[in-house]
C-alpha cells in the first residue's frame, strides 16, 4: 500500500510520520504526476485557502478531483474544507465530499482546543476505548451532511466534527498530532 500527502502546505510531515510508524509507504505530493500508483491521499491541516491556490498553479486541482472519485481520500482540519463542497466563499475547493463546512467556526487561534471524543468507528481498528484525544486547531466545522455521509463524531454540543463518505473521509481535528494512531489505521481500512 502506498498512501500520498498532499504536501503543499501545513502539516504534511507528521502524517508522513505517521504512517512511516504503521509501516506503511508514504510520498509526499506536490505534482500530478506524484498521484500515479498510490492506493490513498490524505489532505494535511494547515490554511485551506492556500492550498486551494497552490494546487491551482501546480496544476493539482482537477488532477485530485479525478483521484478522489475513485481513491480514498482524508481531509484533516483545513483538509476537510477543501475536501467540501461548499465552504460559504469563493475559495478552490474539491467539491468531492457533500458536506458543507464552516471555516474557523470555533475562534482564532487563542480559541484552540483539546477535547476526548467517542468515537465509534474506531472499533473496526482496535479493542481499546473508543476514546480518541482530539486536538482542534483553528478548526472549521462540518455544519451539514448529505443523505450519503456518515457521521463519525460529534462533539457533545451536538455540531460534528468528522464524517465519511463512502471512500471520503473528513476530521475538523488533528490526529497527526497525537500519538494515537487509530485514525490513521482507520484510513488505511478504508483505503483497502
Amino acid at each position: 500500500m502506498k498512501i500520498g500527502v498532499l504536501a503543499l502546505q501545513g502539516s504534511f510531515l507528521e502524517h508522513q510520520v505517521m504512517l512511516q510508524r504503521l509501516g506503511v509507504d508514504s510520498v509526499q505530493v506536490r505534482l500530478p504526476q506524484q498521484l500515479d500508483a498510490l492506493d490513498g491521499l490524505i489532505i494535511p491541516g494547515g490554511e485551506s485557502t492556500t492550498i486551494g491556490k497552490l494546487a491551482v498553479d501546480f496544476g493539482l486541482l482537477e488532477p485530485l478531483r479525478q483521484f478522489g472519485k475513485e481513491h480514498a481520500m482524508w481531509g484533516t482540519c483545513a483538509g476537510s474544507i477543501f475536501l467540501s463542497k461548499d465552504a460559504h466563499r469563493e475559495q478552490p475547493l474539491l467539491g468531492l465530499m457533500d458536506i458543507q463546512v464552516e471555516r474557523n467556526a470555533f475562534g482564532r487561534q487563542v480559541d484552540s482546543f483539546e477535547i476526548d471524543l467517542e468515537i465509534p468507528a474506531l472499533k473496526t481498528v482496535s479493542a481499546e476505548t473508543p476514546i480518541f484525544h482530539s486536538i482542534f486547531i483553528r478548526a472549521p466545522l462540518i455544519e451539514s451532511v448529505g443523505k450519503d455521509v456518515e457521521t463519525l463524531v460529534a462533539l457533545p454540543n451536538g455540531k460534528i466534527v468528522a464524517a465519511r463518505q463512502g471512500h471520503l473521509l473528513a476530521t475538523s481535528f488533528h490526529p497527526e498530532l497525537t500519538e494515537d494512531a487509530r485514525f490513521h489505521r482507520y484510513f488505511l481500512e478504508v483505503v483497502s
